[in-house]
């Protein structure tokens, strides 16, 4: 069984992958609804990719749980996980928890 995370430390997370990656100097202020990827987004598929790998990372050093974001279920989603910070998040905290059950 893994360690429940809370959905404010997933967003922190999220929130310090951005600023930290910072793919396409994005200097707005992070909220839920930002848009990552997709028309309005302002990640490259690149960027994206880079983004969740360090979402990946930071995970497994803290909290000693790996996962794969990018993986068939999030690629199967009729609305993708990758559209905003919030359904990323929402995404990051349904994989977990499905991870703790």
């Amino acid at each position: 069984m893994t360690k429940n995370i809370k959905i404010v430390e997933i967003k922190n997370i999220v929130h310090k992958a951005i600023k930290d990656n910072n793919p396409t100097n994005f200097n707005g202020d992070i909220l839920l609804n930002t848009s990552l990827f997709g028309s309005d987004g302002f990640l490259d598929s690149l960027g994206l990719v880079t983004l969740l790998v360090n979402i990946e990372q930071e995970i497994e050093a803290i909290y000693d749980i790996a996962l794969t974001i990018a993986d068939e279920k999030a690629l199967s989603q009729s609305r993708s996980p990758f559209r905003s910070v919030d359904s990323l998040v929402e995404y990051l905290d349904l994989i977990l928890n499905e991870k703790n059950e």
